[in-house]
């Protein structure tokens, strides 16, 4: 009984099961697709195995032994199994099972990933998805170094290297105190901030470039008393009546009722930015990473 692994094949099982379920060489030929003599010679080639007869030919069709019923459980579950891990691939192809590596910049983590995400595994339960948030020059690299499958950051220069599809639109708003001079205002222009003291966040963020790099431009530089790591920190930070911030208006709309805080629209036409998806290239993408896209651009072009 030494080597069954080697010189057992599927097919022979296969068709074996197909001549027990039929109790007919003939007629498991005809619902195979194949010639009675193939499948008898199948048989063979199994008895031959085992040293034993698997089944007893009758005028009538055949009768199982003892020993084609014990070949038989164990065929039907081996042929079970098989088909069970080509349900589980297929899955993989068709991205319903999977891994995706995301990076992705602060903005779009806070103000729009939560719920697509969440309703992205609602149907997708079994993709494990790794988030990771880095500043959008730094998503740019990422996805140039192959370390994420795909990133969603503003639409910056650079972008132009990679095939990238629009994922959502957001506005710049500024955050102050409500006791500030400027709370009651329908909207603010930069300039009127600029004598400010703002709270910053800490790095390289895109958002502390495009401040600074606006305030340049008049002849003027931001007095950042303050920098922290995140959204949430800047926020309470103004609450606390430490100055005031630029920050995406949903991300602000979070903590007007919570703070005691007001959200004042920027009236320059750089606040409105594009958030887009990009990578490398779309034959690149696992299936999972694709069915991820896909559902994140429902409505891209082509």
């Amino acid at each position: 009984m030494e080597n069954l692994l080697r010189k057992l094949d599927l097919t022979s099982l296969r068709l074996f099961v197909a001549v027990c379920q039929e109790k007919n060489i003939a007629r498991a030929a005809e619902r195979e697709f194949i010639a009675p003599s193939a499948v008898s010679r199948r048989i063979a080639e199994i008895e031959a195995v085992i040293g034993l007869p698997v089944i007893q030919r009758q005028s009538r069709g055949i009768a199982i032994t003892a020993v084609g019923e014990t070949v038989l459980r164990h065929a039907q579950a081996i042929i079970a199994n098989v088909e069970a891990l080509s349900a589980d691939l297929s899955q993989f192809f068709s991205g319903a099972k999977g891994s995706v590596r995301v990076v992705a910049n602060l903005s779009s983590i806070v103000q729009f990933l939560p719920e697509d995400v969440a309703a992205f595994q609602r149907l997708f339960p079994a993709v494990q998805i790794d988030l990771e948030e880095q500043h959008s020059a730094d998503v740019l690299g990422a996805i140039e170094e192959r370390r994420a499958d795909f990133g969603i950051c503003n639409a910056i220069a650079g972008i132009e290297a990679f095939e990238s599809l629009p994922y959502r639109n957001d506005r710049l708003s500024v955050i102050v105190p409500r006791g500030h001079r400027l709370a009651a205002a329908a909207q603010v222009r930069f300039a009127d901030l600029l004598p400010e003291s703002f709270v910053g966040l800490r790095g390289e963020s895109t958002l502390s470039k495009m401040l600074a790099a606006e305030a340049t431009k008049t002849g003027h530089t931001l007095d950042v008393r303050i920098r922290v790591g995140s959204l949430d920190a800047l926020c309470r930070m103004v609450h606390a009546g430490l100055g005031i911030a630029v920050v995406p208006e949903q991300v602000g709309q979070l903590y007007v009722n919570a703070l005691d805080v007001n959200l004042l629209p920027l009236a320059e036409p750089w606040a409105a930015r594009r958030l887009v998806v990009l990578f490398r290239a779309r034959e690149e993408l696992s299936a999972s990473a694709a069915a991820l896209v896909n559902f994140l651009v429902p409505n891209r072009d082509g």
